[in-house]
C-alpha cells in the first residue's frame, strides 16, 4: 500500500478530479469562452515561467555530451514518433484514440521526474538536468512540426493551420523567449519561490484540462469512448513503454555509455511530458478535440511514473561495488 501511494502522482489525482468536474459541470456558452480565455492566459504564463527557469548554461551544455544527448533526442523525437505512427496506422488502436496516441509519442521528455528517478537510481544527475531541459526546449518547436508532418485530418491535410502556427508563436515561443531574456532579473526570485512557481505551473495545466474536457464533454466525449477502449489504451501504453525501455537499455550498451549516463538515457528517453503536452495540445487543436487527444497522454503519464519508480528503486538498491562494475544499462 505504501509503495502504491509513492507511485501514484498527487498531481494526476488532481487531473482526474478536474476531468470529473468537467464531466459533471462542463463550461458552456459564455462560461466556455471565459474558461478558454483563462486557459490561454495560463498557457502564456506557463511558458513564460519555463523560459525564466531554464538557465543559459543548461542550453549551452546541451551540446557537450553529444552521444548521450543525441541518443536521448533521437529516442524522444525519432524512435517514439515512428512507433506512434506505426501503431496509429496499423496497430489495434481504437479509432477514437489514434490521434491522441500519436500525439503522445511526439511530445518532449519530462523534466522533474526524469531528474528525480535518475537521482534515485544513482545515475548522472547533472546530465539528466541538461538532457531533460534540452528536450523540453526543442519540443516547443519540434512537437508542432512533427504534428504538422505526421497528423492528418480525416479529410486530408495537416491538423496544424496558419492560425495554429501564429498561436504557437504568440502563446509558446514568445512567452518562453521573454521569460528567458528576463531571467537575469527575475531568475533569483524564481529560484527562491520554486514551490510557489510549481503550484502556478500545475494550476495553469489544470485550467487547460478543465477547458479542454468541458468542450469535449459537450461534444459527447464519453459517448464516443467506451470502457473497453480505455482498457485497450492502457494495454497499448504498457506495451509501448516496455518496448522503449528495452530500446533505451540496448542503445546505451550499443554506444558504450557509462552506467550513470545509460540511466539518464533510459529515464529521459522513455518518458513523455504531460506538463508540455497539455498546453501544446491546447494551442494546436480545436477545443472539442483536445480532451480525447489528452486521454492517452494522461494514462501513459501515470504508467510511466509507476514503471520508472520501480526501475529506479531497483537500480538504486544495488550495492555500490556492483553498481560501479556493472555494464552499461
Amino acid at each position: 500500500m505504501n509503495r502504491l501511494r509513492q507511485a501514484l502522482d498527487p498531481f494526476l489525482l488532481l487531473l482526474i478530479a478536474t476531468v470529473a468536474l468537467a464531466s459533471l459541470l462542463p463550461a458552456r456558452g459564455q462560461g466556455a469562452r471565459i474558461a478558454e480565455g483563462v486557459a490561454d492566459a495560463g498557457i502564456v504564463l506557463l511558458f513564460f515561467l519555463h523560459g525564466a527557469k531554464l538557465s543559459r548554461k543548461a542550453i549551452w551544455d546541451g551540446a557537450r555530451a553529444w552521444r548521450l544527448h543525441g541518443a536521448t533526442l533521437a529516442t524522444t523525437f525519432l524512435l517514439f514518433p515512428a512507433m506512434g505512427w506505426l501503431l496509429s496506422r496499423f496497430g489495434p488502436v481504437p479509432d477514437a484514440m489514434r490521434a491522441g496516441l500519436l500525439f503522445l509519442t511526439l511530445l518532449p521528455s519530462t523534466v522533474q521526474s526524469s531528474i528525480a528517478f535518475t537521482a534515485i537510481a544513482r545515475g548522472n544527475v547533472a546530465a539528466a538536468v541538461v538532457s531533460a531541459s534540452f528536450s523540453n526546449l526543442l519540443g516547443i518547436v519540434l512537437t508542432p512540426l512533427l504534428v504538422a508532418l505526421l497528423m492528418q485530418r480525416s479529410g486530408g491535410g495537416s491538423l496544424v493551420s496558419l492560425s495554429a502556427v501564429e498561436a504557437i508563436v504568440a502563446q509558446l515561443l514568445l512567452p518562453f523567449a521573454v521569460g528567458h531574456m528576463l531571467r537575469p532579473w527575475i531568475g533569483a526570485f524564481i529560484e527562491r519561490h520554486r514551490a510557489m512557481i510549481g503550484r502556478v505551473d500545475r494550476g495553469s495545466i489544470l485550467l487547460v484540462v478543465y477547458a479542454a474536457f468541458s468542450a469535449a464533454v459537450v461534444e459527447g466525449l464519453w459517448r464516443k469512448v467506451s470502457q473497453g477502449e480505455l482498457l485497450a489504451l492502457v494495454a497499448l501504453s504498457v506495451a509501448m513503454l516496455s518496448a522503449i525501455l528495452l530500446c533505451t537499455y540496448g542503445l546505451g550498451r550499443l554506444i558504450g555509455l557509462s552506467r550513470e549516463d545509460a540511466i539518464v538515457l533510459q529515464f529521459c528517453g522513455s518518458k513523455k511530458s504531460l506538463a508540455s503536452g497539455v498546453p501544446i495540445a491546447g494551442v494546436l487543436f480545436p477545443a472539442a478535440a483536445v480532451g480525447p487527444i489528452l486521454l492517452p497522454v494522461m494514462i501513459f503519464h501515470q504508467i510511466q511514473l509507476m514503471a520508472c519508480a520501480w526501475l529506479a528503486r531497483r537500480y538504486g538498491a544495488r550495492p555500490l561495488e556492483e553498481a560501479s562494475l556493472a555494464p552499461a544499462e
